[in-house]
């Protein structure tokens, strides 16, 4: 007998990719997913790239009887209902902290009644804030928050005591959190939560901390979605991409099958039970090469990315994964080259229609204090 799969948020960028790599699995997959405008538009129509096969059920994760609705006859969860974006959830607060925190208490009250199987939450690299560095002697440091009369002067990178600069390393499991946003903080007490109370109620559970996730079906029009959207929704307007700092700041980009497939395997793999993993490519970029790469494959390359040279409140500097425990427990390797990566995101934007919302957004934050 097949088993049957929720995910909430499932039919958004990440959770339509998973139901996809379910569904291709044998699993049945439905999706809760409350549709909402800043993400789908405001038609609140099924997406056209939703896999025919997925029972979608329209309804928000705060609402507790449209979440037992959704958990019937259901075998195991993924809590992917989530807003998204360090920007807005600085002034956003209460939205941020009622879809996060509010939506994943009822979710979990639910399940208390009507256990699962297993239950996967989706976490984020944001809550380490800076990542691993090394200093001089070649020993691991916790770095504090940048101070802001450093980044008023424009200087950007970490240094220890001495003043000498620190050396980024790949960021593991083991590193404490640094909570720098409100949507750190809320994604922190997303995983949490889902821990906690999984343990409690023994439903196996498993927080999975994505990295940079690109590819198609990124929301476009949303200016607060992850940097390669945002840089090919002004690339598709003829738009130069807006990048805040020197454009030297380092981070970890995976393709979102490899997303999807990393899900699946802490679904099937009982080591996985109670464990949290980053899920990342392993590798590192700077964002001005982003930008350089993407507007190449774009055929856009003569709109030189802007460097703004301003700090947007609750950015870090460094964070690239080490994906050590993810090969280990789940048997997880990136399988998606990032430059086949990029020509399938670029052949995808070909057809699509973005509404570059960029200014307005970066004129919100600037209103409001929240750029330096």
């Amino acid at each position: 007998m097949k088993q049957k799969i929720l995910i909430t948020g499932g039919a958004g960028f990440i959770g339509s990719h998973l139901a996809d790599e379910l569904i291709s699995q044998g699993y049945e997959v439905r999706a809760l997913d409350s549709l909402s405008e800043q993400v789908h538009g405001k038609d609140c129509v099924r997406p056209a790239y939703l896999h025919d096969e997925v029972e979608l059920q329209l309804g928000d994760v705060r609402d507790p009887k449209a979440v037992e609705r959704a958990l019937e006859g259901v075998d195991a969860v993924y809590h992917f209902a989530a807003m998204v974006g360090v920007g807005q959830s600085m002034y956003q607060i209460k939205d941020y902290t009622d879809v996060n925190n509010l939506g994943t208490a009822v979710l979990l009250e639910a399940l208390i009644k009507k256990p699962v199987k297993k239950l996967v939450v989706a976490s984020s690299m944001s809550i380490y804030g800076e990542g691993w560095y090394k200093n001089a002697a070649g020993e691991l440091v916790t770095v504090p928050e940048r101070r802001i009369e450093q980044l008023k002067e424009g200087q950007w990178e970490l240094s220890d005591e001495q003043g000498q600069v620190l050396q980024p390393v790949p960021t593991d499991e083991s590193k404490t959190p640094c909570l720098s946003s409100v949507y750190a903080l809320s994604k922190y007490d997303q995983e949490r939560l889902c821990l906690m109370v999984g343990r409690a109620y023994n439903i196996p559970t498993v927080a999975m901390r994505f990295f940079n996730v690109y590819g198609t079906r990124q929301a476009l029009s949303n200016p607060y979605t992850g940097v390669l959207a945002i840089f090919a929704s002004r690339l598709l307007n003829n738009n130069a991409p807006m990048i805040f700092e020197d454009g030297n700041q380092q981070r970890d980009f995976v393709h979102v099958r490899d997303v999807a497939l990393a899900c699946r395997l802490a679904l099937e793999k009982e080591e996985a039970n109670g464990q949290v993993f980053n899920v990342g490519s392993g590798n590192n970029y700077t964002i001005s090469e982003i930008a350089a790469r993407l507007a190449m494959v774009m055929d856009k390359t003569e709109l030189q990315p802007q460097i703004t040279g301003k700090y947007r409140v609750g950015d870090i500097r460094h964070c690239y994964a080490d994906i050590s425990l993810a090969k280990e427990k789940l048997g997880f390797y990136p399988q998606v080259d990032f430059n086949s990566g990029l020509e399938e995101l670029a052949a995808w934007l070909e057809g699509q229609i973005a509404y570059d919302r960029v200014n307005e957004a970066s004129e919100e934050l600037a209103t409001r204090g929240l750029t330096v």
